[in-house]
């Protein structure tokens, strides 16, 4: 019995203690990280005051150049000032973004360069710091990008950009097998990099790499952490996707022995998925369809771990208010608009560019009329796999015979997109189970009548009924897809301009202004629990 003790107490022992140890090193690993950034952090901070110096003695008068009257953003978080806390506008803490692809030039980015944008002006004097493997463009570069494709216009001096050196790790290209959990944990490798770059006081992953929230935590469990999720790594509805009659880039790929390995590691993936999401203090998603899958898989997770804050809708940020000021939406304009059904989207295999193709070829080859049409897809080019991507559509468009017909405009400026919009007559969206759409709010808000597919969140936030009547149609296969098309050209000139301008309405609830009162609302919380935490240098 006393050899049994011997032999069964030191194995128990570990099994309590290991916790332990395992919290013991990820924060002596953190503290060592802190130690390692401290005079870099002194550094960049210098930098930021030397460049607002030389800022405001060249430009004086361009202090308060942005007018755009929602500059100062009432606190909506009180009575959180404690222990000394600074109030919430005089806050001067570092927040870290972590957006590996910042430059990429999509909707995302969008969300970041707004939130970075309702950030300064809401903590004038905190800095934000983005983490970022854009390491062939510099700083003015990527600010000048951000002002050419989304007319978002940033102070500057208190961005700093920390260039990493391991964004490889977060490339699906880099694991042709096990995607998902290989950039998951790969995502830790360019955390790690980026913490050694610079430890902030505040964390927020805006691209959806919750692997490297839960490490946060694991090194650093004061800092607060945020989340903005555009689309949860796994779903039901990818789970459900695996058998008979899915959707999606893995539609039936369930079958074999093969398929019930990819079903039960998927499976096995949420589990973990859902514990990593139940670390996070705020979490935020882009559509209703997204919360509420994030809301069942970190829900109980949270829960369990009394999170206080709920999963909180966010809708991202559109220039509702310029495109209602740049494009008409009148019986005057409509003698302006051609018949262009216009796709704004990445070039990234899930935007499904191949069904709005084939969707086009056949309504060309079924229209009645025999009306010139033109299909015009619009969309930024972030690497080589997309130049090949955009090949292979042109070699569609030819097999399909439609080539003639098709434009492929890539990387287009603002400007370039205004163009498109005033004078296109259908916006066309085919991604399934599109985690939002900010190019079908551009769509509604530029007067254009929208053609989506019927799920995520175009089906449930976007095109939906407004003032008693559609703002758009919906479909799912490339006949449906065409017959919406050939709908959508049937009507009448008054029932056109009608959900026009009903679409318009309905685009007035994603504006810029929204975004940035909500934005706030919930990062108040973590400079709340960074105030009381005394987590700063």
């Amino acid at each position: 019995m006393i050899y049994v003790l011997l032999l069964v107490l030191p194995a128990v022992s570990c099994f309590y203690v290991a916790p332990f140890i395992l919290t013991f090193c990820g924060q002596a690993v953190g503290w060592y990280l802190r130690r390692k950034s401290r005079d870099r952090r002194a550094q960049l901070l210098a930098r930021v005051q030397i460049e607002e110096e030389e800022l405001h003695r060249g430009k004086k008068e361009e202090a308060n150049v942005e007018e755009d009257g929602w500059e100062t953003i009432e606190s909506h978080v009180t009575g959180w000032a404690t222990n000394g806390g600074k109030a919430p506008r005089d806050w001067e803490g570092v927040v870290g973004f972590f957006h590996p692809f910042c430059n990429a030039g999509g909707g995302g980015e969008r969300v970041l360069w707004a939130a970075i944008r309702a950030t300064q002006k809401r903590w004038p004097k905190a800095v934000c710091v983005v983490y970022t493997g854009d390491r062939d463009v510099d700083k003015s570069a990527i600010l000048k990008r951000v002002e050419q494709r989304f007319n978002i216009h940033l102070h500057s001096p208190t961005i700093i950009f920390l260039y990493l050196s391991t964004r490889y790790y977060v490339l699906s290209s880099t694991y042709p097998y096990v995607t998902l959990l290989g950039q998951s944990l790969g995502s830790l490798i360019v955390a790690y990099d980026a913490f050694s770059l610079l430890v902030p006081d505040i964390f927020i992953d805006t691209m959806g790499y919750a692997f490297t929230l839960a490490f946060s935590k694991f090194l650093f469990p004061a800092i607060p952490t945020g989340a903005y999720v555009h689309y949860p790594t796994i779903s039901t509805d990818m789970l459900g996707s695996l058998g008979e009659g899915g959707q999606g880039l893995n539609a039936g790929t369930g079958r074999g022995w093969r398929g019930k390995a990819k079903r039960k590691y998927w499976h096995l993936f949420a589990r973990i998925y859902s514990w990593v999401g139940g670390g996070v203090d705020v979490v935020m998603t882009n559509s209703s369809w997204t919360q509420a899958h994030i809301r069942s898989l970190w829900g109980p997770a949270r829960a369990e771990r009394s999170k206080p804050s709920d999963v909180e809708v966010v809708f991202p940020p559109v220039a509702v208010e310029e495109l209602e000021r740049a494009v008409d939406v009148s019986a005057e304009s409509e003698r302006k608009r051609e018949r262009v059904i216009l796709y704004i989207a990445q070039f990234r295999p899930e935007k499904n560019h191949t069904l709005i193709l084939r969707s086009f070829a056949e309504f060309l080859n079924q229209s009645p009329d025999k009306q010139p049409t033109k299909l015009a897809l619009i969309g930024s080019v972030r690497h080589s796999d997309d130049a090949t991507r955009v090949y292979d559509l042109r070699l569609l468009a030819h097999e399909l015979k439609i080539k003639e017909n098709v434009s492929f405009i890539c990387d287009a400026s603002w400007p370039e997109i205004l163009d498109w919009l005033r004078k296109s007559w259908i916006g066309v969206n085919g991604m399934w189970n599109e985690h939002f759409g900010i190019g079908i709010v551009e769509y509604q808000a530029a007067g254009l009548i929208s053609v989506v597919h019927d799920s995520g969140g175009p089906k449930e936030d976007i095109v939906v009924e407004f003032d008693g009547g559609p703002t758009g149609f919906r479909a799912t296969t490339a006949p449906e897809f065409a017959e919406a098309f050939r709908k959508v050209f049937a009507l009448s000139a008054d029932e056109t301009l009608l959900m026009r301008r009903r679409a318009r309405a309905s685009a007035g609830r994603f504006t810029e202004e929204a975004f940035a009162r909500r934005w706030t609302s919930q990062v108040e919380q973590l400079v709340a629990l960074e105030s009381s935490s005394g987590t700063g240098f």
